[in-house]
């Protein structure tokens, strides 16, 4: 099913406790609105799997400072203090993953896998308690796919059959979570007629697309 709602209506289809996967880098080509609106309602603890946690004040920095979170699945934190600040304090649950296995992750949850191998982490702090196996004469980590409840997701451009284009570097993780949660939100800039956005432009599209 398709349908154009408010930002405050997406907000409230997503319940407290759910998975929430969230486009974006630093905050770039992140949902804001549906963000904000999650905040003004009061949502309670999510888990949330991204990039980062942005900034305070800033994307889901805001997520962050309002204590919507009960976990966070990112590549990194270092720009947020909030969030080091909580994490330190018990008070949220952080699994670091390194960003090219963060993608591939969500890429795999995606696509019907079961997870990747990946060298990344072998031998450290982060690769304990991960399994092992030895493919040719190289060991590798198993690193399950990552799926979610919801995935809220920037696009510049959508138009009433759920296409979309996505714009410039919001291209990174939100094409890849828009495939790997049960329930898809996509904040776009615009809204177009059917027809209007060139099948070739079109970075995400439902595969029952009727072109002539």
């Amino acid at each position: 099913m398709r349908t154009s709602i408010s930002a405050a209506a997406a907000a409230k289809l997503i319940p407290d406790g759910a998975s929430v996967m969230i486009g974006g880098f630093m905050g770039v080509g992140s949902p804001h609105r549906i963000i904000s609106a999650l905040v003004a309602r009061g949502a309670k603890n999510l888990t949330i799997i991204a990039n980062d946690t942005a900034r305070p004040g800033v994307a889901i920095g805001k997520l962050v400072s309002a204590g919507c979170l009960a976990k966070a699945i990112v590549s990194h934190i270092g720009t947020n203090p909030e969030t080091q600040r909580l994490m330190l304090d018990g008070k949220l649950e952080v699994d670091l993953v390194p960003q090219g296995t963060l993608a591939e992750r969500i890429r795999a949850g995606g696509s019907g896998l079961g997870g990747v191998l990946t060298a990344t982490g072998l031998g450290t702090l982060a690769g304990e308690g991960t399994q092992v196996v030895r493919v040719g004469n190289r060991d590798y980590l198993v690193a399950p796919a990552l799926r979610a409840d919801f995935a809220i997701v920037a696009a510049r451009s959508a138009d009433y059959w759920g296409n979309l284009v996505y714009s410039l570097t919001a291209r990174n993780f939100n094409p890849l979570m828009a495939m790997a949660a049960d329930t898809v939100i996509a904040e776009s800039n615009e809204t177009v007629p059917l027809g209007v956005l060139a099948p070739d432009a079109i970075h995400a599209g439902h595969p029952d697309q009727p072109f002539d």
